[in-house]
């Protein structure tokens, strides 16, 4: 870490307790995407409500850590490396907000998913859930060791996440077409889908804010491939 005016212990102290919070919130978004991905599986209102309610206490960690980030840039005048490490945090933390939010949304299309029977495209989303949740796992200890390269790893890893998203795109619209009263269940199998594709978006989003703590430079874009149907927020 660069050293500059200020006392680097006291801002050694300060800056652990952000990374704390870090990873505080880390492990209840990823706790929030496997148990929202269960409660789907098994049909589960009460473990979906649950979801819901404690998105709360995510929000609540952002805020008192957006107030510290500020606090401490105030105090401490931090530079270079130093202030790339306050800011990383605070983009971060905002960041595995919106991931609270999108466990929240699949938590919240249980209810509405309650009394239909399986859809066989819907065996996929136990898988996307399983890696959308690593790569969170993995991204937090990346921060964590400040390892740049493992940054560069798990932001790979999206394609896999895409890849399943696209697979269960084409697998609905199938069902669908060959149905039309599976429409309805369907579509809200794809909202489901959508924010579990967007939760491996923003640990890429992490790892490239990693990257650029830890080297200082930008980690180049991969290329995407092409969306079939555009983002869904709740």
């Amino acid at each position: 870490m660069a050293t500059s005016g200020h006392t680097i212990k006291a801002f050694d102290e300060d800056l652990a307790e952000l990374r704390a919070l870090v990873a505080e919130m880390g492990g209840l978004a990823e706790a929030a995407i496997d148990e929202a991905v269960k409660a789907l599986v098994r049909r589960d209102l009460d473990a979906a409500a649950r979801i819901v309610d404690e998105d709360r206490r995510i929000d609540a960690m952002e805020a008192d850590l957006e107030l510290r980030a500020v606090r401490l840039i105030a105090l401490r005048a931090p530079l270079a490396d130093d202030l790339r490490e306050v800011l990383a945090a605070l983009k971060i933390a905002n960041v595995i907000e919106r991931i609270g939010d999108y466990a929240k949304n699949i938590a919240k299309r249980v209810p509405l998913l309650h009394d239909v029977r399986d859809i066989d495209p819907m065996a996929i989303l136990p898988p996307m859930g399983r890696a959308v949740s690593e790569m969170i796992h993995d991204v937090l200890d990346a921060y964590a060791a400040r390892d740049a390269d493992m940054a560069v790893e798990i932001s790979r890893r999206d394609q896999l996440v895409d890849d399943l998203y696209n697979s269960l795109f084409r697998a609905l619209l199938t069902y669908m077409m060959e149905n039309p009263s599976n429409i309805g269940a369907s579509t809200h199998l794809l909202f489901i889908a959508k924010n579990l594709e967007r939760i491996g978006d923003h640990a890429t989003n992490i790892a490239e804010m990693i990257y650029f703590a830890a080297t200082g430079t930008q980690l180049t874009e991969r290329p995407r491939g092409a969306d079939p149907i555009a983002p869904i927020e709740d």
